[in-house]
C-alpha cells in the first residue's frame, strides 16, 4: 500500500458520506423523544454535539500533518503517547467501535429494504440482509483499493439529493408556525434532553473513519487536515438544515408517533407514492455509502496493530496481498469480528434489551472518552513548543475539543445503560492490555 490512491475529494466524501446516511434518517425520532418534541432544544443539541467533531477534528489534523505512517488514530496514539495508548486504542476501535456500528448501520439498510419493497421489518430480516451487505462492501474493499473509494464518492453525491430536497420541502410547503408552536411535554429534569446527546453523537459520528487511510490519500499532510476541517462543518449544516425541514414537513408529534417510519411519510407528502419509493431508494444508497466508508478503514486496523506485533497472528494479519494490494487477512479478520456482533445486535433487538437504543451506542461515549488522550497530546506539544504550534492549534482548539468531548460524555451519561456500556469498552481495553503485557513482559 505505498500507493497514493485516495484524492482529496474521496477523503472529504468518507468523512460526509460515513458521517451522514444513517443517523440523521432513523435518529431524528429518538432527539424529540428526549426533547419532549421541541425544536430548538433539537438544533441545540445538534450544535452542541458538533463541537466535540469539529474541534476534534481540527486538533487530530494537527497530528495527522505531523505522521504519514499507516493507522490512523492508532498511529497518533503510538508516535504521540505511547505503545500501550495504542494497544488499547486498536482493540476498543477493532472489537467493539467499527463492529459494533457497521452491524447497525447494515441491519438499518435492512429495515429501509423492507419498507421500500411492504415487508414486515423482523429482526430476522435485518440480520439477513445486513449479512449481505456487509459480505459484498468488504469484498470490494478487500479485493480493490479503488472500486470503495469509487462506491463512496457516488454513494456520497446520492445521499445528499434526499436530505436537501425534504429539508427545502418542509420550508417550502410544510407549516413552520404550527411545528415551532406545538407545545412540549413538561420533563421530569430541565435538563433531560441533553440525554439526546447519545444519538446525536452516532449521527456525528465516523468523522474519524479517513484517518484510517490516511497513508493512502494524496498528498496527506496537506489534503488529511483540509478534509477533517470541510467534512464536519459541512456535516453540521446538512443536519440542522435537514433536521428542522423534516421537523417542519412532517411535524415533531407525528414523527414521535411514527418512529422511523416518518422518512416515508415525509417522502409521501412531497413526491406520492411513487416518490416515496424514489426516496427510499436514495435513502437505501446513502446508508449503504455510510457502511461502505466504515468498512473502507475497518479492514485496515487489524493490520495497522500487526505491523506493530499488538496484535494476535501478527506475522500473518499485518500482510499486504500481492494479488489484491489490500491487506486481505486483515479484512478476512474483521469480517469475521463483524459477523459476530450482527448476531449479538439480533439478540439484543429480538429481546429488546435497550429500549430506544441499540448496540451502536455502545462505544461512541467511550471513543470520546479516547479521544480526549490524543487532545491532551497536542496541548503538550503546544507546552514543549514543538514545531511552533499558534495558541489556537495547540491551545485554544484542543480545549474547546476536550470541552464539546466531555459534553457529549456528560449528555451520555444521562442514558442509565452508559455506564455498562462503558464497562463493556473496559473490559475489551483491559484484555489488550493483558495481551501487551504478555507479549512485551519486559516493558512496564
Amino acid at each position: 500500500m505505498k500507493t497514493r490512491e485516495y484524492s482529496l475529494f474521496t477523503a472529504i466524501t468518507m468523512i460526509v458520506g460515513t458521517v451522514i446516511g444513517s443517523g440523521i434518517f432513523f435518529k431524528s425520532d429518538n432527539i424529540l423523544v428526549y426533547t419532549n418534541g421541541d425544536i430548538l432544544k433539537g438544533v441545540l443539541v445538534f450544535t452542541l454535539a458538533a463541537v466535540g467533531i469539529i474541534f476534534g477534528s481540527l486538533t487530530i489534523s494537527v497530528l495527522a500533518s505531523k505522521t504519514k505512517n499507516p493507522g490512523g488514530l492508532i498511529t497518533y496514539a503510538d508516535e504521540f503517547s505511547g505503545h500501550k495508548t495504542a494497544c488499547a486504542f486498536g482493540w476498543f476501535q477493532i472489537f467493539v467501535y467499527y463492529p459494533s456500528l457497521i452491524v447497525v448501520v447494515a441491519g438499518v439498510a435492512g429495515v429501509y429494504l423492507a419498507m421500500l419493497y411492504g415487508i414486515e421489518i423482523t429482526p430476522e430480516i435485518t440480520l439477513v440482509v445486513s449479512l449481505v451487505f456487509m459480505a459484498f462492501f468488504f469484498a470490494i474493499n478487500t479485493l480493490s483499493v479503488k472500486l470503495g473509494g469509487y462506491f463512496q464518492n457516488a454513494a456520497t453525491i446520492i445521499k445528499l439529493i434526499p436530505l436537501f430536497l425534504i429539508a427545502i420541502s418542509g420550508f417550502v410547503i410544510g407549516d413552520v408556525k404550527t411545528a415551532f408552536n406545538e407545545v412540549p411535554q413538561a420533563t421530569s429534569s430541565s435538563l433531560a434532553w441533553l440525554a439526546a446527546l447519545a444519538p446525536i453523537a452516532f449521527s456525528y459520528d465516523g468523522w474519524v473513519v479517513s484517518t484510517s487511510i490516511a497513508h493512502e490519500i494524496k498528498n496527506s499532510k496537506r489534503n488529511l487536515p483540509i478534509a477533517l476541517v470541510v467534512g464536519p462543518i459541512f456535516v453540521l449544516a446538512v443536519y440542522i438544515l435537514y433536521f428542522v425541514g423534516i421537523c417542519i414537513l412532517v411535524g415533531p408529534q407525528e414523527i414521535l408517533t411514527l418512529g422511523d417510519g416518518h422518512v416515508t411519510v415525509a417522502a409521501e407528502k412531497i413526491f406520492g407514492g411513487i416518490g416515496s419509493k424514489i426516496i427510499l431508494i436514495f435513502i437505501i444508497i446513502s446508508v449503504l455509502g455510510t457502511v461502505n466508508g466504515f468498512v473502507l478503514g475497518y479492514i485496515r486496523l487489524p493490520y495497522s496493530l500487526a505491523i506493530r506485533k499488538l496484535f494476535p497472528k501478527s506475522d500473518t494479519i499485518g500482510q499486504i496481498s500481492k494479488r489484491y494490494g489490500t491487506p486481505a487477512s486483515s479484512g478476512a479478520m474483521s469480517f469475521v469480528i463483524c459477523i459476530v456482533w450482527a448476531f449479538i445486535h439480533y439478540f439484543v433487538t429480538k429481546l429488546n434489551l435497550m429500549p430506544n437504543s441499540d448496540v451502536s451506542e455502545i462505544p461512541i461515549v467511550t471513543s470520546y472518552i479516547l479521544y480526549i488522550l490524543l487532545y491532551v497530546e497536542v496541548i503538550k506539544m503546544y507546552f514543549k513548543k514543538e514545531d511552533g504550534l499558534s495558541t489556537a492549534k495547540g491551545l485554544i482548539i484542543p480545549i474547546l475539543a476536550v470541552i464539546g468531548s466531555l459534553i457529549i460524555i456528560i449528555g451520555g451519561l444521562a442514558n442509565p445503560m452508559t455506564l455498562v456500556y462503558i464497562l463493556i469498552c473496559v473490559v475489551v481495553i483491559v484484555i489488550s492490555l493483558m495481551f501487551y503485557k504478555k507479549e512485551n513482559p519486559d516493558i512496564k
